[in-house]
């Protein structure tokens, strides 16, 4: 482009050179037709011509040369900016009179625009440069972007010398700043685009704006643009208008200039001010954007201003009054209320009432029946929710709410359903170290503690016997309403096996059982499922130069006797010892008792033979003599063998002195 405006420069340069090389040419043969005319042959006057003094002809002379001369700058020169007529367009070049001899051509791209459309018709009137009168074919060379670049330079001094404003439309993005079309093209620098550093370039392409211009080069084609400088002097116009309005207490308008993590930077014309955030609402802003962007319009209030620094604080809730103020009437105690879950703490949910009014649902308050263990299991942020007002401070500016209170509170009723004594069905909701919980009805679940599971067995955990999601019975013990807690049993199902063992292992009972385990302080036997002894050490027989526990393993079978029986404390003493004292005791009982029978049993006997005689000797009156003396014998036999029975159990009390005497 540059290389173009300085062969226009050059151009025109040459048209002044042969300006007057060209009238001299064309006055010369008007000379010389000038001076036939006026003299004949011989130098004498033609007919009919008067004579003139020698001073006159010199000076027509001159008259007619400056005539020429005029008239021949009049015409069209090369390098010269005319305006013309189009008469022709061809296929190649658009032919324009320009009041010369002939038509000048212009090639027909000049007139394409930049889908390639013709934009020139017949008729149509431009301006054009002269670039050549005539050339090897005889023909006008004109154009017509020459001609508008000439007068864009002739527009730019214009405008530079009165430091007025161009328009022109961003193109494209190059190395420092953006290229603008303003007929020619300019360099705008990235920092004269805007009063703030701009961030996407790309965003201002094929966009309008009006300019300053800084500087220009016509000889190297260097245009140098300015936006920044319009904003400025716009800027500070506007400033000093709002400095006559702005004070304290004042509301104005302003446009969102700058979003910041604490607030927004408003621009009141001219001057900018800080809007807080802590001052945008009396309700709770997470961030300044969620209620404005860049460019909005917004009315806020002036809350301090500093003309020297010209530092402006401004207030968006003080248009509005404290909501605070009037929340006793609006929110008396046991008010229900509908808001907006906004924040979730470990202890409970904030919930927006109102703009600037939170109340806190404590994780306490969120559930009659449910273990919560945060908020976020029963509501999330953005939730609209209902709940009642169970206090209110305006003086801390603090409302607590309850979400459970919407509902009745079931623990009211369950007594009532289910009364101490009732049998329920239920699924094993969770199993720990120290029972099982069963789900009752929604949202309540009873737990069997460990010791509640069985009245006999020995259980280290009651996943020993259950599993979750297990179809289980058991007895409702007690019912805690304050606390809410349901205590159930399951071994309550049956009745206690201790209510019966006073009476089947009375003290003195022989038992037979298992040993369960070996302790250095006796020896556990199992009497039955459930049911266990302890023999003690002391209730052992003692072995020579050995431990008594030595004879026992687990596993063994072995007899003992109870020796006590504690119904309350579930405890059955057992004793080895007294069994054996009372074995041998009871082996030497029988052997006395297993001679007397023999004793008793001959007599027996001999009363049997006795009567069988006397019944045959009444039936039989015949019998011979012999038969009435063996018959009259018999009760001297009988008499004899009571005689040896006697003398049987002497010697037995004898015996069983010495026996005695020997266990003595």
């Amino acid at each position: 482009m540059r290389e173009s405006f300085e062969g226009v420069e050059s151009l025109m340069d040459n048209q002044t050179n042969r300006t007057e090389d060209d009238i001299l040419e064309k006055s010369e043969p008007q000379q010389e037709d000038t001076e036939d005319r006026t003299f004949t042959e011989a130098g004498e006057p033609s007919a009919g011509s008067e004579e003139r003094p020698a001073g006159e002809g010199k000076g027509l002379e001159e008259k007619s040369f400056m005539e020429l001369y005029e008239e021949s700058m009049k015409s069209p020169q090369e390098g010269d900016l005319v305006s013309g007529e189009i008469v022709q367009i061809d296929k190649d070049y658009v032919l324009v009179d320009i009041g010369y001899k002939s038509e000048g051509q212009i090639q027909i791209n000049e007139f394409l625009d930049a889908d390639g459309n013709l934009s020139a018709e017949v008729g149509d009137h431009v301006d054009v440069l002269l670039e050549r009168r005539e050339d090897e074919d005889g023909l006008i060379i004109l154009s017509k972007e020459k001609a508008a670049k000439i007068k864009v330079w002739d527009q730019i001094r214009d405008i530079y010398k009165n430091d007025g404003t161009i328009q022109g439309r961003i193109i494209s993005r190059i190395k420092g700043g953006m290229s603008v079309d303003i007929g020619l093209q300019a360099f705008l620098p990235g920092s004269q685009i805007d009063l703030k550093p701009v961030r996407d370039f790309d965003s201002l392409i094929n966009t309008t704006h009006d300019f300053k211009i800084l500087k220009y080069n016509r000889r190297r084609g260097n245009i140098v643009l300015s936006r920044r400088a319009i904003l400025e002097e716009e800027r500070m116009a506007l400033k000093k208008e709002t400095l006559k309005i702005l004070k304290e207490e004042a509301v104005l308008d302003g446009t969102v200039k700058n979003i910041t993590d604490y607030g927004l930077f408003v621009d009141l014309g001219g001057i900018d001010g800080l809007l807080h955030i802590t001052d945008m609402s009396w309700g709770r802003v997470g961030h300044p954007s969620e209620m404005y962007k860049i460019g909005d319009a917004i009315q806020v209030k002036v809350l301090n201003f500093d003309p020297e620094t010209e530092k402006v604080s401004l207030g968006l809730k003080q248009l509005k009054p404290d909501p605070w103020t009037e929340a006793d009437n609006k929110y008396p105690v046991g008010t229900r209320v509908h808001g907006r879950v906004v924040s979730l703490a470990d202890y409970g949910a904030f919930v927006e009432v109102e703009e600037g009014i939170e109340g806190l649902i404590h994780i306490s308050e969120m559930s009659w029946t449910r273990k919560i263990r945060h908020p976020s299991q029963i509501v999330k942020v953005g939730d609209e929710v209902e709940a009642v007002v169970l206090n209110i401070d305006t003086n801390s500016k603090r409302i607590s709410l309850g979400l459970k209170q919407t509902e009745p509170n079931p623990w009211e009723v369950i007594g009532e359903k289910y009364p101490v004594g009732t049998t329920i069905e239920g699924k094993i909701k969770n199993i720990t170290d120290f029972g099982v919980f069963i789900g009752i009805d929604e949202g309540i679940d009873g737990l069997v503690h460990i010791s509640d599971i069985s009245w006999t067995k020995r259980i280290k955990h009651p996943s020993e016997l259950y599993k979750k999601g297990q179809e289980v019975q058991a007895v409702v013990l007690n019912i805690d309403k304050e606390n809410e807690r349901f205590s159930l049993g399951i071994k309550q199902l049956a009745t206690d096996p201790w209510d019966e063992v006073p009476e089947k292992y009375r003290p003195g009972t022989r038992i037979t059982g298992r040993v369960t385990n070996i302790t250095d302080f006796g020896v556990f036997v199992e009497l039955e499922e459930g049911i266990e002894g302890l023999i003690h050490v002391s209730e052992l027989t003692k072995e020579k130069g050995g431990n008594p526990l030595s004879r026992f393993k687990v596993d063994d079978v072995i007899q003992a006797k109870v020796i006590n029986v504690n119904r309350g404390e579930k405890k059955i003493g057992l004793s080895v010892r007294k069994l054996e004292e009372g074995d041998e005791k009871e082996i030497y009982s029988n052997y006395l008792n297993s001679r007397r029978e023999a004793t008793s049993n001959l007599g027996d006997l001999l009363r049997e033979v006795q009567s069988q005689q006397a019944f045959s000797t009444e039936e039989e009156s015949s019998y011979t003599e012999e038969e009435s003396s063996y018959t009259e014998e018999e009760p001297s036999y009988t008499e004899d063998g009571v005689s040896a029975e006697s003398e049987e159990e002497q010697s037995a009390d004898e015996d069983s002195g010495n026996t005695d005497s020997t266990a003595g």
